[in-house]
């Protein structure tokens, strides 16, 4: 029985909220006004900013109660999630699509139409990385590629992830509290093509346009003879155990945990948590280095993620907390605001619980939506189906708004940039998301949520 003590939400003020918000503005704003800092030190910015939430914690609230919550986070989120992201980085780092495929407008629209579907099969962070190198060597002998890479996190990144629990981590969340497995491939497949296929053409459009500005010869014209296929196909039966890992831990209830700092660790998830390490482990020993090299495989985009992620997971704390006392805390508008009268607004819904995804970890954002909507999963599945949908299609379909959203947008901007391909700045991404995104969210109000 966990008897440690947390932080209370109802007595937090939001000047709390201060580290988070400086963790995500340095990401924001370094890259572009101290580059060099930002490039060599950004590993040493991340830990200050957790630090800068850590040890005002200790003193105010008390060794115990900060080491209780850094112990939670740790333990119950953060190492959770860069296992599954560090697994599928990994396997999905060994697969490799050869052929000769030449960047032009009708391959990366095919390219990106899969990757949207296999978003929900694999989940979004394994279709985003298992794509993203085909995308980058079929258009090298390009120029103007940003646009695609902008839209791979769109599509493939996030939104294709929508149709079932394994495609993106709020919605597997929503599993483990009670959802069916396939209650969001019914309630969220119009929601989903209403967002994906206008996307689609749209990219179509711009892709055509930017590719007939291209000067350089395209290398179809050259004789190649790599034959289409996959290279490094074990790998697929990994990826399968990846899957299966993530199934189990969901169906396989033995009722068997055990209390570590004050958190409660599942057999089931630790087991899920062993085999994805199994599954990353066998795929490094049994992939050919050689494949590896040709897919650009490197270390630093995980690490990146990784370390900017573990200052986000630990200074989000204090936030979600306050977020979780409802009306009893400094957000108590917040609650108001999307409960009236006793019946949800679902709009509302939509659009808080996906700006907060935006810059929060879209998984905890779920969750307290959820909560806030009664928590209830057979009462939301059956008597509140349109909240449930709002809630879902916002935090994942917004978490393409920002780099931060969701944390394979990170990593195909870092693995992008590690390939010399010049993507927007934190900033510049976001005026993408309001430009192109935004409209198709008043589209999805005004069909699904009014």
């Amino acid at each position: 029985m966990n008897t440690l003590a947390h932080l209370d939400g109802a007595a937090l003020h939001l000047a709390w909220g201060l580290p988070f918000a400086g963790i995500l503005l340095s990401i924001a704003l370094l890259p572009l006004a101290a580059p060099r800092l930002w490039h060599h030190h950004f590993d040493k910015i991340a830990v200050g900013w957790a630090l800068a939430f850590l040890v005002p914690a200790a003193i105010v609230h008390g060794p115990a109660v900060a080491g209780t919550e850094f112990a939670h986070v740790m333990l119950a989120e953060f190492l959770p999630f860069l296992i599954l992201i560090g697994a599928l980085f990994i396997v999905t780092g060994g697969i490799r699509v050869t052929g000769n495929l030449v960047g032009t407008p009708e391959t990366n629209l095919a390219l990106l139409a899969c990757g949207t579907v296999l978003a929900s099969v694999m989940g979004t962070t394994g279709a985003a990385m298992l794509l993203i190198a085909p995308l980058i060597r079929a258009n090298a002998w390009r120029t103007h590629v940003t646009h695609i890479f902008v839209f791979h996190i769109f599509l493939v990144a996030n939104i294709g992830g929508a149709l079932t629990p394994i495609g993106d981590p709020p919605l597997f969340l929503g599993y483990l509290k009670g959802v069916d497995f396939f209650w969001t491939l019914r309630h969220l497949a119009l929601p989903t093509a209403a967002m994906a296929l206008p996307l689609l053409g749209l990219f179509y459009l711009l892709d055509r346009r930017a590719f007939a500005r291209e000067t350089a010869t395209p290398p179809q014209m050259e004789a190649r003879d790599e034959r289409l296929g996959i290279e490094g196909g074990i790998n697929l039966l990994f990826l399968a155990g990846i899957v299966g890992g993530v199934l189990l831990s969901g169906a396989w209830r033995p009722g068997v945990a055990w209390t570590v700092f004050g958190t409660e660790l599942h057999l089931q998830d630790l087991a899920r948590g062993g085999i994805l390490i199994a599954c990353a482990g066998l795929s490094l020993a049994c992939t050919r280095k050689a494949t590896r090299v040709a897919n650009g495989f490197t270390w630093g985009p995980i690490r990146e993620v990784g370390l900017l992620f573990f200052a986000i997971f630990v200074t989000i704390v204090p936030v979600v907390a306050i977020m979780r006392a409802g009306e009893g805390g400094a957000a108590s508008g917040l609650v108001g605001l999307v409960n009236q009268d006793g019946r949800p607004i679902d709009a509302l819904y939509f659009w808080i619980a996906g700006a907060l995804s935006s810059v929060l970890d879209n998984a905890p954002t779920y969750l307290v939506f959820f909560n806030m909507a009664g928590g209830d999963a057979e009462r939301l599945m059956h008597d509140l189906t349109r909240t449930l949908v709002a809630i879902s299609a916002g935090a994942v379909f917004m978490g393409a708004n920002t780099y931060i959203g969701n944390a394979p947008n990170f990593m195909v901007k870092a693995i992008a940039e590690a390939a010399g391909i010049r993507m927007p700045s934190f900033f510049g991404y976001v005026g993408w998301a309001l430009v192109v995104l935004i409209p198709l969210f008043v589209v999805q109000t005004l069909i699904f949520f009014r």
